[in-house]
């Protein structure tokens, strides 16, 4: 792989860019080309010398050489939404008509959104993935209540209350005698 500076050339850019730096993180990038090859200092020495770990500041110095200054658009940010099924607004839009079901007093059932999400895609998605889509817009999984609303504390206690016939053979809920000679069995 070719790289736009090499050798003095890439001293000699950093040094432009030393005095020039507009951000700490040009500046850092700089550094990290110039301690090496001006003054000799290793890969952690340069590390420790800009505050970063020896990978922060080896992955600095090979951006500065393959030509991507930190802080311009030349270089994609990392992280981001790589692997996204839909865009943020494709996703609000999808889920429009579930959310003013939802606030009339519907229930959003996911098995409804998962085939619609589906379709829109053209391909099968995991339901993890309709629960994430639902997280990040502001949707959670309710636990069912305690109680019901509609019930009745007090027809509750009622019934409670209310003696029942016992439970059994009949043949076991005779009568016990009180006469301990007669002593069935």
């Amino acid at each position: 792989m070719s790289r736009p500076f090499k050798g003095l050339d890439s001293v000699a850019a950093a040094l432009d860019v030393l005095a020039t730096a507009k951000s700490v993180e040009q500046l850092r990038q700089a550094q990290a080309v110039v301690l090496p090859l001006r003054y000799g200092l290793s890969l952690s020495q340069t590390a420790e010398a800009l505050g970063v770990s020896a990978t922060w500041a080896s992955r600095l110095r090979n951006a500065f050489l393959d030509g991507h200054s930190v802080g311009d658009a030349s270089m994609p940010a990392r992280g981001g939404r790589h692997r996204e099924n839909f865009t943020r607004e494709r996703e609000a839009e999808l889920l429009k008509p579930f959310i003013e079901k939802a606030a009339l007093g519907g229930i959003l059932v996911v098995g409804q959104l998962k085939p619609i999400l589906e379709k829109a895609r053209g391909e099968p998605m995991a339901l993890s993935s309709v629960y994430n889509l639902l997280h990040r817009h502001g949707w959670r999984k309710l636990a069912p209540d305690k109680r019901h609303p509609q019930s009745d504390p007090v027809a509750q206690e009622a019934f409670k209350k209310t003696p029942r016939a016992p439970r059994g053979h009949p043949s076991r809920l005779r009568p016990r005698c009180a006469d301990p000679v007669n002593v069935p069995g």
